[in-house]
């Protein structure tokens, strides 16, 4: 299987829901790639999350829609996804996909793998701090568990 990169899943989640805010889709990309970790026991991108005031973000895809607030396209390349990778996307799309980019960040805002990427951090105070597979894969793995 070929390596896939961040932007490869943005534009597969781009053509599947059409364009949206910057920030929903880097919320998308980040329960993507945790529910992938959970489902497909991998992860689905190789780029790192980091933890911003904002929630979640993978820098790669930031920095090419940097001052963009909608993202109707990416250089990715969605062919490069198998089967299996689309159906995780798919289903993260269907759960997630029809929530507003604010009630997304809050949701991550929420969630141990953000609050614990940023602990001793004061709130807006900017981070590169990465959110581990491992602290996504643990956190999410016991959702399906209750």
């Amino acid at each position: 299987m070929q390596t896939v990169f961040a932007n490869d899943v943005a534009a597969y989640i781009l053509e599947r829901m059409g364009p949206m805010t910057t920030m929903k889709l880097q919320k998308l990309l980040y329960y993507c790639q945790a529910w992938s970790l959970v489902w497909d026991e991998q992860p689905l991108f190789s780029e790192e999350i980091e933890a911003w005031a904002n929630g979640p973000v993978v820098r790669k895809v930031f920095d090419e829609h940097r001052n963009m607030f909608t993202i109707e396209r990416t250089s990715g390349d969605s062919s490069k996804l198998s089967p299996i990778q689309k159906e995780t996307i798919n289903s993260v799309l269907s759960y997630y996909g029809d929530q507003p980019s604010q009630w997304l960040a809050d949701l991550t805002h929420m969630e141990d793998p953000w609050k614990n990427a940023r602990v001793g951090l004061a709130p807006g105070e900017r981070s590169n701090r990465e959110i581990s597979n491992a602290s996504m894969n643990e956190y999410y793995s016991s959702l399906l568990k209750n």
